[in-house]
């Protein structure tokens, strides 16, 4: 084949990965595009479509820094797929026109550019683009966008729960408690899960079964419930809500029991405590005996028919097992109300158009007292109000030693300290506060941000409307 001094040189000066000859079919003679003369110059320019007729640009690698030609046809790999899609495509019609010369197929070939010199013909295929092309979507073997699988988010694992929406909401106790009118006031029509034990509920959602865990935090008589702080810091839940519950004691006995008749009462430690003073006056002399939970107490005794012991629970209670009430509201105080926390896997997004309350735990290691003074005037100094400070022992360093000379070494306990104030994370006032509190401390955790429970409540209203039991806990 007749090559042109120009052509010749640039093809043995490109590479050979990048370049390659295009040849005519092998039984057509396609004569020099320009006749030279014998004794001419040894170089002559040539039209740039001749050398585009000669030459083609291939696939390049993408680790290649820089195409020699940038402007070539088929210089990246998404040219080079296109292409390749181009070809098949032509391929298939072109199959098609031959089978039947008439109709579209027809039309289109005759559109194809073609080239004759001295009788010779030949057709240059041209990149038209694909979804230009009348073409089958079987010859492309691609895959329609909307038939791809959607990949699985966190969703497909659980069901987003909204408020009061076929929530499954983890409680401690049995149907009956205190805690499950709590997680009906706070996720109305919710599906409840009765949990043996605090942890039970923690693992209940961090293992999905549960959405939502609703668990007591502190008692307006009997003070916090220390075992769940332990658990807020043990486990990775957030809370997202809060809820208030009047409670409301009975004493509970089966049908026919008289109070003269009775021997013990069992229920709840913090429910014996905060009866204690209306038992006294009752002029019973009973025993009081701890229970795991309140309606657990009831449960207890009508199944076991015990006609000598009584139970301190809910009136809801006593329509389940189906138990007399002996006394209604023995409560020492009217007052009596519990706060109960609602817990999730994920924090909620802090608001500022509402009253919100943040809940922190932090330490510190440094001796002496001017380290809480300092956290504490942290938010003294913004105006932010602490509506609560908890302080527990340090579970993995319990005591600190320090050394006196005079006297000798000393043990001091080392102590977590739980407080709630009144601010959304939301707030600049809140965020340089524990930027603040966090150069005293030597661990500060944000337990969570939420909205407070501003709803009033009686406490001679009834409890709440109870939650669905759940129908299968698998």
């Amino acid at each position: 084949m007749y090559m042109s001094p120009m052509a010749a040189v640039m093809l043995s000066s490109a590479p050979r990965h990048v370049l390659s000859p295009i040849f005519p079919p092998p039984d057509t003679q396609v004569p020099p595009p320009t006749a030279l003369p014998k004794r001419g110059p040894a170089f002559r320019r040539l039209p740039s479509a001749v050398l585009r007729s000669a030459i083609r640009s291939i696939y390049v690698p993408e680790s290649t820094s820089a195409a020699p030609f940038p402007a070539a046809l088929g210089s990246s790999r998404s040219d080079w797929q296109t292409n390749c899609a181009i070809l098949a495509s032509k391929a298939a019609s072109n199959s098609s026109s031959s089978s039947s010369p008439g109709g579209d197929n027809a039309g289109a070939a005759s559109n194809e550019p073609s080239s004759s010199n001295d009788g010779n013909h030949y057709h240059l295929v041209s990149p038209t683009p694909v979804n230009g092309l009348k073409q089958n979507s079987a010859t492309l073997d691609l895959v329609p966008v909307a038939n791809l699988p959607r990949p699985l988010s966190i969703s497909d694992l659980s069901p987003s729960p909204k408020h009061g929406s076929s929530v499954r909401v983890a409680y401690q106790g049995v149907p009956g408690a205190y805690s499950e009118a709590a997680a009906g006031k706070a996720y109305p029509n919710c599906e409840a899960i009765p949990c043996d034990q605090f942890e039970v509920a923690f693992q209940a959602v961090e293992l999905w079964i549960a959405d939502r865990a609703v668990l007591p935090v502190e008692n307006s008589l009997g003070g916090s419930i220390h075992r769940n702080y332990d658990l807020l810091l043990r486990h990775r839940l957030h809370i997202v809500g809060e809820v208030q519950l009047p409670v409301h004691h009975c004493l509970l006995a089966l049908p026919g029991v008289r109070k003269e008749q009775l021997t013990r009462v069992i229920s709840h430690p913090q429910a014996l405590s905060q009866c204690e003073l209306t038992l006294s006056g009752m002029g019973l002399n009973v025993a009081r005996e701890a229970f795991d939970d309140t309606a657990g107490a009831a449960e207890y005794v009508a199944n076991n028919g015990l006609r000598d012991t009584a139970a301190i629970a809910s009136a809801r209670a006593a329509d389940l097992y189906r138990l007399q009430v002996l006394a209604d509201g023995i409560q020492d105080d009217s007052g009596n109300v519990t706060r109960f926390v609602m817990l999730a896997r994920e924090p909620i997004i802090p608001r500022t158009d509402r009253p919100f309350k943040t809940s922190i735990v932090f330490a510190h290691d440094r001796e002496g007292t001017s380290v809480l003074f300092k956290v504490l005037s942290a938010f003294a100094f913004r105006d932010i109000s602490l509506t609560k400070i908890e302080s527990r022992p340090h579970r993995h360093r319990p005591l600190r030693l320090v050394d006196d000379a005079n006297v000798g070494t000393a043990k001091h306990f080392e102590y977590m300290f739980y407080v709630d104030f009144e601010a959304s994370m939301a707030e600049t006032r809140a965020q340089n506060a524990l930027a603040e509190v966090q150069e005293y401390t030597s661990f500060l955790r944000v337990l969570g941000s939420y909205p407070m429970d501003m709803t009033p409540w009686d406490s001679s209203s009834s409890s709440p409307s109870p939650p669905t039991p759940p129908s299968s806990l698998s």
